[in-house]
């Protein structure tokens, strides 16, 4: 595998990757990542490989790898066998990814984790957003066209991708729940380790801090639900480049007093409990290929409140655990104002989406994973491509 992003930055690509890393090793595979040189906070894994980066302009979250140094290594790598290359993202990993794939002569695929379309405009706006469309369209399209098979987290996201006239195999391969991880979470002591009173009506939005996540939307839907439910408090779990943009808009709104911005918080303790300190979760992204914060959310017993846009469709689709609220401020508040006033709806939803949430077994999809691997990697799909 080789990705431009892998923990310690956050993001729902480095879930993915995490996740399918240790299902397939559990299944037998050896999985070697290339990835990115943060400097600190990385897990000594010997099976990651970190290349020397460089920051990004704009952006100090993330890293630029130096295509120097994954070239210098293809030698070494011929030396191991290999039998398929999997590439994670768009930019320096897509182009370094081929050449791996063609020196040691395997098959090459890549996940379409990113909507680019709606994603470009948020950093682009001074440029025109058909012009930014088309562009998006077409970087798609090409990049699809030099691997061998694609991966879609989604339904939706294959069908777009179908529209944009990707022509090679997609296969809907959504990333798992390893629901060991999500067992227990203490939202009694996230409560009051940040002074959070016990009855204080409480909704968690967890996720990057950006322009496409919608989190203007969360603001301004908080305004409302406080006409109503006045010390309702809405906790903002992850960074991002639109942190500033956020806390100015709730500045505005004078909601200070009702956002609680808390960074970014470790998925082996106190993100858990951040999760399950919430009466409600809530999102409306519409960018997302898949939306595993919402699973994770279920997984923890907190019912969901969500618009249903892209992969979260294939999430929300069957209503469980969670209120499917419209692209509307007044419906969304709406749904909100009722799950927070109502306890036993809380413990219906809490109960249904901890079973709906079992039933996306990391195991079972890193199965299929590997099966579709298999299949790539077989002599006559290799003699054809």
């Amino acid at each position: 595998m080789i990705s431009d992003v892998y923990f310690p930055r956050v993001n729902g690509v480095s879930t993915s990757i995490k996740t399918f890393r240790s299902e397939l090793q559990k299944l037998g595979h050896e999985v070697v990542l290339l990835a990115p040189d943060y400097g600190t906070g990385q897990d000594p894994d010997p099976n990651i490989i970190r290349i020397p980066a460089r920051k990004v302009i704009g952006d100090p979250e993330d890293r630029m790898m130096k295509r120097k140094y994954v070239n210098a290594l293809i030698e070494e790598l011929k030396l191991q066998t290999f039998d398929i290359v999997h590439i994670q993202t768009p930019f320096v990993a897509h182009y370094a990814g081929l050449k791996i794939a063609r020196a040691l002569n395997v098959p090459c695929l890549e996940t379409y984790h990113t909507l680019f379309e709606e994603y470009l405009y948020h950093y682009i706006p001074y440029l025109p957003k058909r012009l930014l469309r088309y562009i998006a369209r077409y970087f798609t399209r090409s990049q699809c066209a030099n691997v061998d098979a694609v991966i879609s987290p989604s339904g939706p996201m294959q069908q777009i991708l179908t529209e944009y006239g990707v022509t090679n195999p997609i296969e809907v391969i959504p990333t798992g729940m390893q629901m060991d991880q999500f067992s227990a979470g203490d939202g009694e002591r996230f409560r009051q380790k940040y002074g959070i009173a016990e009855t204080t009506p409480t909704l968690v939005h967890v996720g990057r801090i950006a322009h496409e996540k919608n989190i203007d939307f969360l603001i301004h839907m908080l305004s409302k639900v406080k006409q109503q439910i006045p010390d309702v408090l809405m906790i903002i779990a992850g960074e991002g480049p639109a942190l500033n943009h956020v806390k100015n808009l709730s500045q505005q709104l004078v909601l200070q007093n009702n956002i609680l911005f808390v960074g970014y918080l470790s998925r082996d303790s106190e993100l858990l409990d951040c999760y399950s300190a919430g009466d409600a979760f809530v999102f409306s992204s519409k960018t997302e290929t898949q939306g595993l914060v919402l699973l994770e959310a279920m997984a923890l017993g907190v019912p969901v409140v969500s618009t249903a846009y892209l992969g979260t469709q294939d999430i929300l689709g069957c209503g469980k655990g969670a209120l499917v609220a419209k692209d509307d401020l007044s419906d969304y508040s709406e749904k909100v104002i009722k799950l927070l006033n109502s306890p036993e709806l809380r413990r219906h939803l809490s109960k249904e989406g901890k079973q709906y949430a079992a039933e996306w077994s990391a195991s079972r999809l890193a199965e299929r994973m590997s099966t579709f691997y298999l299949e790539l990697s077989a002599p006559s799909v290799q003699a054809a491509a």
